[in-house]
């Protein structure tokens, strides 16, 4: 997996309008034996684990673009095309098996049709396969965050909670230069003769800072000469302890391996949301707009928590990334507590509040998938209008959707802003490409 920011088809595809929800969803999955055709409800997650098992197979969903080329062949705009299509084994969920006719959508390539179940071959085979969101809700544990999050350890791993749950986790601590600059990030009297000797003493630091003033995105005229210079006159105070701390905390754990195959590199969702979100906050009103470099840190940092799921459930992480593949127009957290009653919104946010992270970043990174959330602010607003508006344009995974109104409004910003900013940042995209190489080595 390209984790430098080359280019990737984004995980997600347009989520369903109410229209759509009455349709069917064909998924085309795969063996070692050939492939298989899969039709459910179009607004129910396809279990693969119910499937497996009722199958016998252990069916794979396919790669997003090799769905796209096979559902975008010429012939599959015909009748007869169509109706040859399911001379493939053909699994269906049970709640359509009265149906005669049924409407049909293939989400990567916006396929759609009507089909005869006439059409339906001898291999066809009648299982439970599909999952409503509503039966997902009312099986997940209740209470805080931390109580979710020990109940989901408890349950997927061999760990029983005896202790304080950071401890019992095994997750590594923070390096003394990261601790120095989470204090920094919290004092706001600190300035920059506080923090060039912090990133002086620390060769890694130095050497990123240093790399970072001559990035394109950032470079000035003249040359740099200095620590003292690549903040003073380039990066500034709080842009480096933004970027120092998005990156210590991004390489404190390691990169989930097994991930969703055409996923956006975890680094360039990272720097195009925090750099989105800055710009959008800068345009909010003056009297309800958020601190921009705080802003910047909470995109930077706004999926974290997808790392920390990595580490702590390695074999469900790569089920995860199976049932994301199989389920592009589902929202990520939807999919996250079917499989591991707890979201990566909820761990990230845990986590940064056990490190002392400012209290607005992770507020901003546990709100920012329900921006109007009683709990939630203009942190969580912004980088919500940042990832959706990104997710337009294959910058970031997930579901694509029109951004909130009411979202909007309540942020002080309008469409036409956000896609202006957009337009701008575009502008530099060479730039923001060779920074995100820059942060993911």
């Amino acid at each position: 997996m390209d984790q430098t920011g080359g280019r990737a088809l984004a995980i997600g595809v347009k989520t369903l309008t109410v229209e759509q929800n009455k349709q069917c969803r064909l998924v085309l999955l795969h063996d070692s034996d050939g492939k298989v055709l899969v039709l459910l409800p179009a607004a129910k997650l396809l279990n693969l684990v119910s499937l497996w098992r009722e199958a016998g197979r252990n069916l794979q969903p396919t790669r997003c673009d090799d769905a796209l080329r096979f559902f975008g062949q010429d012939k599959l705009s015909t009748p007869e095309g169509q109706q040859k299509l399911f001379s493939l084994p053909l699994l269906i969920d049970k709640s359509i098996d009265d149906l005669k006719s049924i409407e049909i959508i293939e989400p990567y390539s916006g396929l759609s049709f009507t089909a005869s179940k006439s059409w339906f071959g001898e291999t066809t085979q009648t299982l439970s396969l599909g999952i409503s969101l509503d039966d997902i809700e009312k099986v997940q544990p209740q209470g805080d965050d931390e109580a979710v999050i020990t109940h989901a350890v408890e349950r997927f791993t061999a760990l029983r909670i005896r202790q304080r749950l950071e401890d019992t986790l095994g997750l590594p601590s923070l390096a003394p230069t990261t601790n120095k600059i989470i204090e920094l990030r919290s004092d706001p009297a600190a300035g920059v003769d506080h923090l060039v000797p912090v990133v002086k003493v620390d060769p890694s630091l130095s050497a990123q800072v240093m790399s970072w003033s001559v990035s394109p995105y950032y470079a000035a005229p003249g040359s740099i000469q200095s620590i003292e210079d690549a903040i003073i006159r380039i990066l500034g105070f709080d842009l480096v302890v933004n970027l120092a701390l998005g990156i210590a905390m991004g390489k404190t754990l390691d990169l989930p391996k097994d991930t969703p195959r055409n996923q956006i590199p975890y680094w360039k969702q990272a720097v195009y949301t925090a750099t989105l979100a800055e710009r959008l906050a800068k345009k909010m009103p003056y009297d309800a707009r958020p601190k921009p470099g705080l802003v910047y840190l909470t995109g930077l940092l706004h999926n974290f928590g997808y790392v920390v799921l990595g580490h702590l459930f390695p074999p469900h992480f790569s089920l995860l990334s199976r049932y994301i593949e199989a389920n592009p127009h589902l929202r990520l957290d939807s999919i996250e507590k079917h499989i591991l009653h707890v979201t990566r919104e909820q761990v990230g946010a845990w986590l940064m509040e056990c490190w002392s992270l400012p209290e607005e970043v992770c507020r901003g990174v546990r709100y920012f998938n329900d921006p109007l959330h009683e709990e939630a602010d203009a942190f969580s607003q912004v980088v919500y209008i940042a990832n959706r508006a990104l997710r337009q344009h294959q910058n970031a995974d997930g579901p694509i959707e029109s951004i909130n109104d009411d979202v909007l409004l309540a942020a002080g910003l309008t469409q036409q802003i956000v896609d202006e900013e957009i337009a701008r940042m575009n502008e530099h995209d060479d730039e923001l490409q060779e920074l995100t190489r820059t942060l993911s080595q």
